[in-house]
């Protein structure tokens, strides 16, 4: 599904590399999980990969199901099925929820060429969607991540992946800031969305999210290339042992 090859990028404004050449395959109905210390270029992976301004890509490739997805724009890449969730999910004063998601939703329609949802067929899908992921109808109603705690603001963007339904998602840190149990409820909400024709790309500190969401693959990321890639057991290695014996061993 989603297909990295020698992918290298720099920051603009510092005109500094940061990928350097990574190398990545996720297929349908898998989830990949990536590590790694501080500074490696987990985000940035996921920054170039959603189109994010203030990177430059000057080597390699990334497609989805075989189309070259780097020179189109963040919303054609959306309309094409990628879907990025922030470590830190912004807040929109002003905008309902329902109003953000429906006009998120037929847009994406519009884009592929599908009928848009009038407002009764939005609110019956929406509400559906919300109440399998337990989340709560009065979330619906408020200005978009306004006032909400940082597991709310992690669950409502979990709420955009039901509502959107996109074919390759990118999780950037979605465990950053949250406690035990609002991490355990994302987890929940993401393992209720795997599919055989939805992949994901976890990014993350920690092992103890991958005790809920138990990905198909892990791969170690340091400076700016994936040196290390196995199972779940590798999570744990890790967990146990911090990176440099990873980084020892391929230096």
């Amino acid at each position: 599904m989603l297909k990295i090859s020698n992918l290298h990028a720099k920051l603009e404004e510092e005109d500094k590399a940061i990928l350097k050449g990574v190398d990545l395959e996720v297929k349908a109905g898998e989830v990949h999980a990536i590590m790694g210390p501080n500074g490696s270029g987990k985000s940035t992976l996921s920054y170039v990969l959603s189109g994010r301004d203030g990177y430059e890509v000057t080597e390699g490739t990334a497609a989805l199901d075989g189309e070259d997805i780097l020179d189109m724009e963040p919303e054609e890449r959306a309309a094409e099925g990628l879907f990025l969730a922030f470590q830190y999910p912004v807040e929109i004063p002003g905008v309902g929820n329902m109003t953000f998601l429906r006009t998120a939703l037929n847009a994406l329609r519009k884009a592929r060429g599908e009928e848009e949802l009038n407002a009764a067929e939005f609110l019956r899908f929406t509400r559906e969607k919300a109440k399998s992921l337990n989340v709560d109808q009065e979330m619906l109603k408020r200005p978009v991540n306004v006032g909400f705690s940082g597991g709310e603001k992690k669950r409502n963007e979990i709420l955009q992946m039901a509502v959107l339904q996109p074919r390759m998602c990118i999780l950037d840190e979605t465990d950053s800031g949250l406690d035990v149990d609002a991490m355990r409820l994302v987890a929940d909400g993401v393992n209720a969305l795997r599919s055989e024709d939805r992949a994901f790309l976890v990014i993350t500190h920690y092992q103890r999210l991958l005790d809920h969401i138990v990905p198909d693959v892990v791969h170690i990321m340091a400076d700016g290339k994936i040196i290390k890639s196995g199972g779940p057991d590798l999570a744990l290695e890790v967990e146990n042992n911090g990176y440099a014996d990873i980084l020892k061993s391929v230096a």
